[in-house]
């Protein structure tokens, strides 16, 4: 593509020179990639909703409580004690997203992103039924304030509100959970003045989003769309317009000859820009605004079947794909990324398979040393911390593991492990002098949580130092 055709890339096709924003009316989607993502919209949509009140293991589904810094995934409770493993999954995640966007392209942002789905699936087809397909609704925002154009404009917004409201409290249902959402919306909203400003200010955020902001978190304020510029090469899998069968373009003729007057196939409709949700031209090529939704693969199919010609002028592929022919080929650099993600991948696996839920810490206590006792035993005083990250009380017993001779007592009153807490406690380690060399002495005690084992512990033991 020659330099003079590059000149769209100095500015995003929502914006005009001034710097002023113009509206994107796209034409309604229709076809079986659409369709596709319908399925897959309505699938994601549904589990959103449902997971904050579907139990597994007697946990939430899913909670991520900031608050008190508990996450549960899965019926599995992580506490801050767990952070590495979190650390080492969101480094997975940007090496699986970098894999994923060099290979597949911008992929997620069409088919998986929250923004696109709430978007496209829901409130713009709401907006569809309202004010009608695209040329409908800029000719109603063009005419004057009349009976018709308060009351849609009216039910519009509202239903928006009240979408943006039910998102808002789903969104809340994952933070604070389900039970205790609903006891805050049946108990009277002034005993939760800060939980309801939240929620009006979250429900007014996702409101100007889906009602005004739309394309605009994709084009300019969503860092992956600008990533992907730097991630694609021209073996990555987009959606792209085949430029060596479409031009020259003509609009269509019935009976010509096409081939001998040296056009290509794209009849210049423009139904792949008409219907674009971000108001690009998907013939100029890869763009930052592309966000491979996939409407004007739709589009284009359409009319290639109306005009008799083969579809796929508009398709997934990559441009190596279209200039040379050539299928999809795993580079190098595709191989490295691979082998890290497959790497890390592993070892999250392994992380969260040895995950436990208690953490124990055993330490001797400061400032004491060993002390001789009648009988010619020795004792050494330890103190130990442990984490509790189930919804169980537990009773703890130290006992000494097999193959030592001695006792374990703990100091003061018996040790008491609540749910999802953090205990504190002291005890004494005695054992007969004749067992022990002189100095330090390797010694492992079994950690009992209601007669259950819960830890295996290794402490140092000094024996006589003369």
């Amino acid at each position: 593509m020659s330099q003079s055709n590059e000149a769209f890339r100095d500015s995003i096709a929502t914006v005009t020179k001034e710097g002023k924003r113009i509206w994107v009316y796209p034409k309604k989607p229709s076809g079986r990639y659409y369709n596709w993502r319908r399925i897959l919209a309505f699938l994601l949509v549904a589990f959103l909703l449902i997971a904050p009140h579907v139990k597994y293991k007697g946990e939430p589904l899913l909670l991520f409580d900031i608050i008190h810094r508990k996450f549960i995934i899965f019926g599995n409770i992580f506490w801050p004690q767990d952070f590495y493993i979190f650390a080492i999954a969101m480094i997975t995640a940007v090496i699986f997203i970098v894999v994923f966007t060099i290979i597949y392209g911008r992929v997620f942002c069409g088919w998986v992103c929250p923004q696109t789905i709430f978007m496209e699936m829901i409130f713009r087809p709401i907006e569809y039924w309202i004010e009608g397909d695209w040329t409908k609704q800029k000719k109603l925002n063009k005419q004057p304030w009349n009976r018709e154009k308060i009351i849609k404009k009216t039910l519009k917004h509202a239903i928006f509100l009240a979408i943006s409201f039910l998102i808002a409290n789903t969104f809340l249902s994952y933070i604070i959970g389900a039970e205790e959402l609903w006891k805050i919306q049946t108990d009277n909203p002034m005993n939760h003045l800060t939980g309801l400003v939240g929620i009006i200010i979250f429900t007014l955020l996702f409101y100007g989003v889906f009602a005004f902001l739309r394309e605009q978190v994709c084009t300019t304020i969503c860092p992956y769309g600008r990533l992907q510029g730097v991630l694609l090469d021209e073996q990555s899998i987009v959606v792209a317009y085949d430029f060596i069968r479409g031009e020259n373009r003509a609009r269509f003729k019935k009976g010509e000859d096409r081939k001998a007057l040296g056009y290509g196939d794209c009849i210049d409709c423009k139904q792949c820009v008409h219907v674009c949700p971000t108001g690009i031209d998907i013939r100029n090529g890869t763009q930052l605004e592309c966000v491979n939704c996939t409407a004007c693969i739709d589009a284009c199919d359409s009319i290639m079947d109306k005009v008799g010609f083969d579809r796929g002028l508009i398709r997934y592929d990559s441009i190596n794909g279209i200039k040379k022919g050539q299928r999809f080929k795993f580079t190098a650099r595709d191989g490295f990324y691979s082998v890290v993600l497959v790497f890390l991948l592993g070892v999250l696996g392994f992380l969260l398979v040895n995950r436990h839920d208690f953490s124990v810490i055993v330490t001797r206590s400061p400032g004491t040393t060993q002390r001789a006792m009648e009988g010619g035993k020795i004792a050494n005083f330890y103190d130990v911390s442990i984490v509790n990250k189930t919804r169980k009380d537990y009773d703890i017993d130290i006992k000494l593991d097999k193959g030592y001779e001695g006792e374990v007592k703990v100091v003061g009153d018996k040790i008491r492990l609540p749910k999802e807490s953090l205990t504190h406690g002291k005890f004494v380690l005695i054992l007969d002098t004749s067992k022990v060399k002189r100095g330090k002495n390797k010694v492992y005690v079994i950690i009992y949580g209601n007669g259950k084992r819960i830890s295996r512990e290794k402490v140092i033991f000094l024996g006589p130092l003369l």
